[in-house]
């Protein structure tokens, strides 16, 4: 009898260990379409009892080839150890790995074993293509004239299934756009020459394929330095208390002191830049087409306080305690005075924005945006099409502003620019206008639309 009561305990056991075992799951991400030289794969594997075996192949013309083998020796018994129940691997397949590989169709083929008793064993096979060569790039023979701080247009051709082109300059990246109009593969790039950037720094257009093979290629271009200004803020203690009162319902995550010195420079700095970037992630909300068919327009009758790219040293009692860029134009009238859109576009952001106040974003097609901040009222939605002229909201002196202003400002793909380029007629025919087939904006709801390369 009590043989039989160890064999039930024995086999319960067995079933137990036996239904605790899993088939693994695998999946890719990012999803892989194409390898070339050196691609880059990362494979998740979803197994509550770990990975005891992991292979990656490429099958191509009837041969397989191993990009990557991994195996535990691991005693099966121990099934009550601590386990991996995510495992994620990486590592790179192509032509400079696997030197038989060719260019056309193959096989990525990746295998896994859970690491149980089971040893159960899950597959997955994604149809690829190898590339090698890069794709084609022609730029426009165009003369490009560049401000340092202002904006450019280059026109180009690749190919039309590229996963990314654009313009660098730098450390920044602009998206280009199909060209609305334009043969198959044309495409054009509105980006900016930052203010902070060497006049030296040469801007080049570059073109990605889903296998990773990039080509790059410059273009005849000439930047005219800019020397911007610098100016000496004085702060009082009324100024401090004021703005701090004012900011500080909105930024709990400063954690205020209640010292105002101390208050004020993280304000000044931390809140700043968040509010930077977060400006800077407006870009994703844009429309693929252009909304706009005139010049801008600055605020009718105002004075311009400050400029683009000011260089600000704010003085407290006589010391300096900070310095900042000013990132747009700081323009008055009266007080309360009517704010308009200085183009067509649609509203993609309407709410209070830590330093700039009362805050409005209105995006103009293919990533061109205009802020508008300080506001003491906003008369808009997100989501609502202005034209320009129409009253979008009042000026005031909410955020971090000392009095009734508006602060205008544009922005190219995530980047503020001077917005005096374009307020000029002029300088919007021969930058933008005149590279344009037709040499004119083809706007929404034209039969042509544009899809960015690169888009998240």
């Amino acid at each position: 009898m009590r043989r039989w009561i160890w064999l039930l305990a024995a086999a319960g056991l067995g079933v137990i260990v036996w239904l605790s075992g899993a088939t693994p799951t695998i999946s890719l991400n990012p999803p892989v379409k194409a390898v070339g030289t050196a691609t880059p794969v990362k494979v998740r594997i979803s197994s509550k009892n770990g990975i005891r075996y992991f292979r990656a192949s490429v099958e191509q013309g009837g041969r397989s080839f191993t990009a990557m083998e991994m195996k535990t020796e691991t005693a099966r018994w121990k099934f009550w150890r601590m386990r991996q129940p995510l495992e994620q691997y990486e590592f790179v397949v192509g032509r400079k790995s696997i030197s038989q590989l060719q260019d056309g169709p193959a096989r990525l083929v990746l295998e896994a074993k859970s690491d149980d008793w089971r040893g159960s064993s899950a597959a997955m096979t994604v149809d690829i293509s190898v590339r090698s060569r890069p794709p084609r790039l022609t730029v426009d023979g165009a003369q490009h004239y560049i401000n340092q701080g202002g904006s450019e247009m280059v026109v180009f051709t690749t190919d039309p299934d590229v996963s990314d082109a654009g313009v660098r300059v730098g450390q920044y990246s602009f998206r280009s756009w199909r060209l609305p109009g334009g043969p198959p593969g044309s495409r054009f790039c509105i980006f900016a020459f930052p203010y902070d950037l060497a006049p030296e720094a040469a801007p080049v257009v570059y073109a990605r394929d889903e296998a990773g093979n990039e080509r790059t290629a410059g273009f005849w271009f000439r930047v005219f330095p800019k020397k911007f200004r610098v100016r000496r803020m004085e702060l009082s203690d009324d100024f401090l208390r004021k703005v701090i009162q004012n900011i500080a319902p909105h930024a709990p995550q400063l954690s205020l002191t209640g010292d105002p010195v101390s208050d004020y420079l993280k304000i000044n700095r931390e809140l700043r830049a968040a509010n930077n970037r977060e400006l800077a992630g407006v870009r994703w909300k844009t429309e693929e087409s252009f909304l706009w068919t005139k010049p801008f327009r600055q605020l009718a009758n105002s004075q311009v306080e400050a400029a683009f790219a000011d260089h600000r040293l704010y003085f407290y009692r006589g010391q300096k305690i900070d310095e900042a860029d000013h990132l747009g134009f700081d323009l008055a009238v009266t007080a309360n005075s009517r704010v308009a859109a200085a183009n067509d576009g649609k509203v993609v952001f309407a709410d209070y924005l830590g330093i700039y106040g009362n805050c409005v974003v209105i995006d103009h097609g293919y990533a061109l945006q205009s802020i508008y901040g300080h506001l003491s009222s906003i008369g808009v939605k997100p989501g609502e099409m202005v034209r320009q002229g129409q009253e979008i909201g009042r000026s005031g002196s909410t955020g971090l502003a000392g009095g009734d202003h508006l602060h205008f400002s544009m922005q190219v793909d995530g980047e503020q620019v001077n917005a005096t380029e374009w307020w000029d007629p002029h300088w919007i025919h021969d930058r933008i206008l005149a590279k344009l087939p037709g040499g004119r904006l083809l706007v929404a709801g034209a039969p042509e639309t544009a899809t960015p390369a690169g888009a998240p």
